[in-house]
Parts: structure tokens; sequence; C-alpha cells
């Protein structure tokens, strides 16, 4: 109110240091906000009477509830409400379009009540079509005067149609005898079977007629209506009944909350998963499939060890996975210096000189807390005495709750994208989706992917980009592996621990056996001897008592079983090394390395392939596959696939020495008669 003359602050310039002044008539006056504090006649007046923008029970309106269409119409209405009030339709002067102010809507000649009753006589006069496409039919001189004192994105929401973002009204077919009705129905398929929806909703009319004998039938909801409700009161349910009852279980328990990790080594999550990529057999050359487990740290998502084993893992290759991640990683033949300890805090010579070689850029430390799932394997009681020894926590993931180890199942997953898709001899991911021939396309053996894997673990992985996965401390900033450990280690220190060499033995599998004389002891069918160590004086009884009395323990590695282990009765410290009896004399070596016994096998099965088509004749060498690589691949010529089907069709297995047809194997015409495989009763007579 400046000298009893209401103005309304339109704009405020404060790159200028002014603000705009609209007075009723449509007049603007820029003024600086200085003449405005110094006025001796200014005061503020109560603002007028908002439209309420907001509903009870749920967020404000806004222009993001709008579709674009909805947009467009509200904006043309304020237009018209600008216009007049101001005489332009973006309601300032230095915004004018062409044309602007039009003779009826000019600020200078005419007066804002004028201009409201002209604005409302053309709408009137407007297309009744577009005037109520627009909703622009009912729009009176009162309406123009409550829209005036709007402006901005709430005169937008005010000429937006109020029908567009109404709240809903619920469901009024849903009384509370249905309410009851379904919320007992849900009680009791809590127990049940998962049944559908058309199976509730005859139980929903069934509990209301047992419960409410007067309630109409007719006024139950339908069995659309029903889904529609259950899914916006209970979710979507797309989960299995059991893992629904362990959830609800969990939550009533107060369980399953965020576990935030704030070191590395507080939880190391392991897991195991069938290695989608065939591999080639060492001695033979055949296909085999390997498993891979992962050791992952869930504060820095580093891989600190990895185990391949052919088939299936045991418990021993798990306590050895945990042992892995307590030792450095050496450096391997082929690895430059960008894979070198690079970790700040600890100089690169002190770890060389503590382990006693040069070792690689992957972390190693002592885990606190080892979740696992809860397979047999993660329960042998190896891996729990594993565990006791390295004094790790175990706190196994909940039954049917994958998500409480996410991140290794991801690691599987990005593993499985980044590194064995591009692989010889991948198999997919379904059956479905598998190759023609991956066992054809297999070429890599065990110890070769073994390097594959080392190698991008300790060059990709660990400097690699993590996306959703940052630090409590910097949840926006930009991390990989190697770059949390190094925080890691200027934050809270790091403790250097590698265990001790007892340790190697501890975890390895247990034997309980009898010492022979003389022979030493047999391990899965090799003995064993050590003629330093007089074994003789450990035969007989070893006075253990409980389930095997009398036996004594003997360690051994499966991937080395060229020794096992005894430990000494008397001081429990010493380790004594069993050799296997086929092994040379102490000091004789074999006039070949280890590079030499790898690439033996192949060398040794071409001429076996060679010989074995050989055998087959002529017609089997032309048929062969191009993925051949070891005995068995040879495939049939076409003519010889048609003899071989029409002697299949007759019953015979071709031609004899005679040129007579030989019955197939198996077949009715030449089976044996009963009482000559019985071996008793009278033989048969005897033909010319």
């Amino acid at each position: 109110m400046l000298n009893g003359v209401k103005w309304r602050v339109d704009a405020v310039e404060s790159q200028l240091g002014r603000f705009v002044l609209a007075h009723e008539d449509g007049r603007c006056e820029r003024r600086p906000i200085s003449w405005l504090m110094h006025h001796r006649d200014a005061k503020a007046v109560d603002a007028p009477r908002q439209v309420s923008l907001r509903d009870g029970g749920q967020h404000p309106r806004s222009l993001t509830d709008l579709t674009a269409a909805q947009l467009e119409r509200a904006r043309i209405r304020a237009e018209h409400v600008l216009e007049a009030a101001t005489g332009f339709r973006d309601g300032r002067p230095e915004r004018a379009r062409p044309g602007e102010p039009r003779v009826a809507y000019d600020p200078q000649r005419t007066t804002l009540t004028e201009r409201r009753r002209a604005k409302v006589a053309e709408l009137k006069r407007m297309d009744p079509r577009e005037s109520a496409l627009l909703g622009l039919s009912r729009m009176g001189q009162r309406t123009l005067e409550g829209l005036t004192v709007l402006s901005g994105e709430s005169l937008l929401l005010a000429c937006a149609d109020g029908r567009w973002t109404r709240r809903s009204p619920g469901r009024r077919s849903v009384t509370e005898e249905v309410r009851e009705a379904i919320f007992a129905v849900r009680k009791e398929c809590e127990g049940r079977s998962r049944i559908t929806m058309a199976a509730r909703h005859r139980l929903v009319h069934q509990y209301i007629a047992e419960t409410f004998p007067v309630f109409p039938a007719a006024r139950v909801p339908s069995r659309q209506t029903l889904g529609r409700v259950w899914q916006e009161w209970f979710g979507p349910g797309g989960a299995r009944a059991r893992y629904q009852r362990s959830a609800a279980a969990a939550e009533e328990a107060g369980v399953g909350r965020r576990l935030v990790v704030h070191r590395p080594g507080q939880v190391l999550a392991l897991d195991s998963t069938p290695l989608p990529v065939k591999l080639r057999e060492g001695v033979f050359g055949q296909a085999v499939s390997a498993t891979l487990a992962l050791a992952l740290d869930l504060y820095s998502h580093s891989i600190p060890a990895f185990r391949l084993t052919l088939a299936s893992d045991t418990s021993v290759d798990v306590a050895m996975l945990l042992r892995n991640v307590m030792l450095p990683l050496p450096m391997r033949e082929g690895w430059g210096k960008d894979m070198e300890w690079p970790y700040p805090g600890v100089p690169a010579e002190i770890i060389t000189e503590f382990a006693g070689r040069k070792v690689a850029a992957l972390p190693f430390f002592s885990p606190e807390t080892v979740t696992t799932d809860h397979g047999s394997l993660y329960k042998n009681h190896d891996v729990v005495e594993a565990e006791r020894v390295l004094g790790c926590n175990i706190l196994p993931a909940r039954a049917f709750r994958p998500t409480d180890k996410a991140p290794v199942e991801r690691a599987f997953a990005a593993v499985k994208t980044m590194l064995f898709e591009h692989l010889l001899g991948f198999t997919g991911t379904d059956v479905a989706d598998r190759g023609a021939d991956p066992e054809g396309d297999a070429v890599l053996t065990l110890a070769q992917i073994e390097h594959v894997i080392a190698t991008w673990i300790v060059k990709v992985w660990q400097n690699r980009i993590l996306g959703e996965y940052a630090p409590a401390w910097a949840p926006g900033e930009v991390h990989s592996p190697n770059s949390l450990f190094a925080a890691a280690m200027h934050q809270g220190g790091w403790a250097m621990q590698i265990p001790r060499p007892d340790l190697y033995y501890q975890v390895l599998r247990k034997h309980h056996v009898k010492i022979h004389p003389r022979r030493g002891v047999k391990i899965l069918g090799l003995w064993y001897h050590d003629d330093i160590l007089d074994l003789d004086s450990f035969r007989g009884l070893s006075g253990r008592g409980g389930r095997q009395a009398g036996k004594w323990v003997i360690h051994s590695d499966r991937q080395d079983r060229r020794t096992v282990f005894f430990q000494d009765p008397d001081d429990h410290e010493t380790w004594h090394t069993l050799r296997w009896t086929g092994l040379p004399p102490e000091g004789e070596v074999p006039a070949f390395s280890d590079a030499t016994v790898a690439n033996l096998p192949s060398g040794t099965r071409a001429p076996a392939r060679a010989g074995a088509a050989f055998r087959r004749g002529p017609a089997a060498r032309p048929g062969r596959t191009p993925h051949g690589d070891h005995p068995g691949d040879a495939v049939a010529h076409p003519e010889e696939r048609k003899d071989q089907a029409a002697c299949q069709k007759s019953g015979t297995s071709g031609p004899g020495p005679r040129g007579v047809p030989r019955p197939l194997r198996g077949g009715r015409p030449h089976r044996r008669p009963a009482h000559r495989n019985r071996g008793t009763g009278p033989r048969p007579a005897s033909g010319p």
C-alpha cells in the first residue's frame, strides 16, 4: 500500500536492484528496492485469499501431474486471464507478442473492468466446440477477478480442470464387511499352497455368507475388482509361497535390515557356480566341466581369491579358498609393472620381503565374517573348522533369500559378460541358448583358464569403475576396488597378517587309516611311505577313541597326489611329508619340465586321432568334424550311414564274415534260451 493505493509486486529484477509494480488498472511502474525501503507511506497489506491447491491425505498438486495436452489447455486459459488483467498474453509489456496490445485490451485506453467485460464478450463469440474444449465457455467476470490475484504456477494450476488431478474416491464396493473378509482370506492363504484369484474370490464369498448372513451376495465386488484391490493393498504377490512365509517370519522377528560395511574384510561372501566354459582335460583331451568358487569382499568388491575345480568343488576347496584370501598373490610370468602391489601406506619392498616374492595388485586380509548360502558344501565340518581356525564369524544367509549375498551373485554375472562370453567353449546361460557344439570349441585347459582369470581379475576387475557400489562416506564419488582398499588403508590402517604355515595342513582333507608295516599308508588307492621317518614305529593302534578308534589321521591335497602329510603325535607341531611310493628317489629329477608335461598330452593326442580314423577305414576320415580334437569325434560317411540305417531297419548289424547278416545285439531273434542263461536243464539238440 503506497500512499493509500494498492499495488501488486508483479516481478523482482534482482540483477538490476528493482521490482515491477502493477496497478489494478493495468499500469506498471519500475522502482528501485531502496526507494521502497525508504518510502514514508509504504506498508504491506494482507495477501488475498489463495485458491487452495492442496488435498488432504496426499501431496499438493503440481504441473508434473498434467499431461502435455492438459498443460497446453491450462496455458491457453491463463493467457486469456493475463490479457484481461494486463492487456498482454504473457502478462508483461516487454514480452508483448505481435499485434499486442489489442484495442479492447490496451491498458493506456481501458480500465481493468472494461478489459474483463471485453474478454467475457470475446469468449461468448468463440466457436462453441472450441470454447468447450478449452473450458472457456463458463469463464465469467467473477472467475476472471478470482484468477487475477494468482500468477506463475499457481495460475496454471488454477486454470487446470480439477477433475484431471482429483483424488481417487476409493472403491465404494469394498465395504467394511468386504474389507474384513479380504484380510481374513489373506490370513488363511498364508499357510496354504498358492491359489488363484478366482479361488480367493470364492473364499471371500464363503466368509461373507458365514459371517454376515444378511449381507447381500450381489454387493460383493467382482473377481477383477478383487484382483485390483489385492494388488493395491498387498502388492503384486509374484513371490513363491515359501519365500513369502520366510519373509513374513523375518519381518516379524525384526531381522533382514541392510548391513553397512565400513572396512575391508568385515564381511566376505563365498559362493560357487558352474563355470560356463567347457575345458579340455589335460591327458585325454576330453571336454569337461568345472566349478568356479569366488570370495568377494563386500566393502571394496575385490575378489581376493578364487578356485577352479573339475566337476564339483568340495569342502577342502572352500577351506583352501579362505586360506588364499589371507595370502598375497605372487607375480606370474608375463605380468608387467602395472600389476604389482600399488597400494600406498605399505611399500612394495616390505610386502616383497615379508612374502618372499613380488606381490600382485590384489588385496589380502584376514576375514572377520563369512557369509554363505545353506549348501551342504559350506556346512561341512571341515569348512567350519577352517573358519574357526581363522577366527571368522559364520553368518549364513537367510533361507530362500539370495539378496543377502546379492553382490557376489552380481559378480558372477559381471565376470560372465566381461570375460567368459569372449572365450571359446562358452556354454551360455541356459541350455536353450547353448551353441551347436561347445564341447568341440573347447581349447583351454584348467591351468590355462586359471591363468586367464587371475590376469583378468588383477588387471581389469580391480581397476574397473564401480557403479552403484559406493562407500558410505562418499556416495557420489567414483571408485574402483583398488581405490577403495587404498582409502581404507589411509582411514583405519591395515593389519598385514599372513597365516601360519601349518594352517595349510589343517584345512586339508582328513583320512583315518591304519599304518601297515613296511608299506606305509594307503590313501585313495595309492601307497605313501617315508624312508627317513620311522613310520613302522607308529604302526598298530593309535590310541584314538570314539568313532575312528585306533586309526591315524593323514591329510591329503587333492590337487597334488604326490604327497600326503602326517602330524607328529608327540609335539603336534611337526608335520611329516609322506611321498608316493611311485616317485623316484629324492634328488632324481625327470628329464623334462612342467611345461613339457603340459604340452605332452596335446602332442600325443594327434597320432591317436589319426590312428583311430585309419582303423575306422577310409570312409570315416572324410566325415570328420572340424572340431575333432579327441578320440571319438569321427563321423561316418553318408554312404556308411545309409548302410547302418538299412541294417537297423532289418534288425541286423551288417554282413558277417561270409556275407550273412549278423543279428543286432539285444534283438529278440538271437536271445539265448532261458534254460541256458540259468545253466540248468537239458541242452537243445544241435542242428546239422
